[in-house]
């Protein structure tokens, strides 16, 4: 499977970027998340209401969402190249086009972008609403762009990056691996009393899968800064003072960079689910926050991404010359 999956990251690539997600089509991240919740209610049922309890049963969910979301597609495909290649070839492309996400997080922020530009602030609160998890309906005008550049910047790594990695190190099979860890991390990796033993798991996992995507994710959106004419040295700087500003240890790296690049700063305080969460600040406030920094966000995430796939493909084609 290995031989073809370099030329099907490239070409689900393009497919994302020329179509992104196609909304009446079933997404098969949406299939993990409803396996989770099943197997959660279940699990939750079987394993004692104590904290050990619910340690034991979240590593259990995390087992058995890994070994179905790499498991499936790797039996699948692997059948497939055995007795139709050319299928098994166009399916692997057509989930790396499913599984990447730069058309849609550059489609969904926008209309943030849009909403500031050309509507009112309740309707941009309302589409900010739908991509990030802090309260927003309070949000300034300010407020709400911070908010999509930063979750520009975090999915970049999280939507594009990483699974682009993963690819180029083991084709779809991998890929579909890291997706259902940080669904499950998105689902379940809360600091809350309902998660905070029963998620343990999937968070710690997820803080490990992208250990190394969002490291790679920062310094390419500061080489990125060169193509879209942003502050390269800023950037640079900013990344590696503030990468660590983050209760995750993951988070932050590329909204430092991105916030070094723009030359504003990002992150603080928020709110969620009523409650202040007290955050530090990522970057300089150098000028001012405006909507169309929206839109450079998107530029430098878009250059982060082709610069991503030159250099996974060198990546993988290395990995094929030296085992295949």
């Amino acid at each position: 499977m290995l031989k073809y999956s370099l030329l099907a990251l490239i070409l689900g690539f393009v497919l994302d970027l020329l179509i992104g997600d196609p909304r009446w089509l079933y997404h098969p991240v949406c299939v993990i998340g409803n396996l989770i919740t099943v197997l959660e209610k279940a699990i939750r049922k079987i394993f004692p209401k104590s904290h050990g309890g619910e340690l034991a049963g979240g590593f259990v969910t995390v087992v058995l969402i890994c070994l179905f979301s790499g498991g499936v597609p790797f039996l699948v495909l692997y059948y497939l190249y055995r007795f139709l290649p050319v299928a098994g070839f166009v399916l692997e492309v057509f989930w790396c086009y499913q599984l990447l996400a730069t058309r849609s997080l550059k489609d969904e922020s926008m209309k943030v972008y849009d909403s500031l530009k050309n509507g009112t602030l309740d309707e941009a609160r309302y589409a900010v609403s739908m991509i990030v998890g802090r309260d927003t309906k309070e949000l300034t005008e300010t407020g709400v762009t911070k908010a999509a550049v930063e979750t520009v910047a975090e999915n970049a790594s999280d939507g594009v990056i990483a699974p682009m990695l993963y690819m180029a190190i083991g084709g779809v099979p991998l890929m579909f691996l890291y997706k259902g860890i940080n669904t499950m991390d998105s689902m379940l990796g809360y600091k809350n009393d309902k998660y905070l033993y029963f998620g343990r798991v999937a968070a710690k996992l997820d803080d490990v899968a992208n250990y190394i995507p969002a490291r790679l994710s920062g310094w390419l959106m500061v080489a990125g800064t060169v193509f879209t004419g942003m502050d390269t040295k800023n950037a640079a700087k900013i990344y590696r003072r503030d990468r660590r500003n983050h209760a995750s240890p993951n988070s932050a790296q590329t909204e430092a960079a991105m916030a070094g690049a723009l030359d504003v700063q990002l992150a603080g305080n928020a709110y969620y689910f009523g409650k202040l969460y007290e955050k530090p600040t990522i970057g300089d406030p150098i000028r001012p926050v405006e909507p169309e920094d929206i839109r450079r966000a998107n530029r430098l995430m878009y250059a982060a991404s082709v610069l991503g796939v030159i250099v996974f493909a060198a990546i993988s084609a290395g990995i094929r010359l030296m085992f295949l």
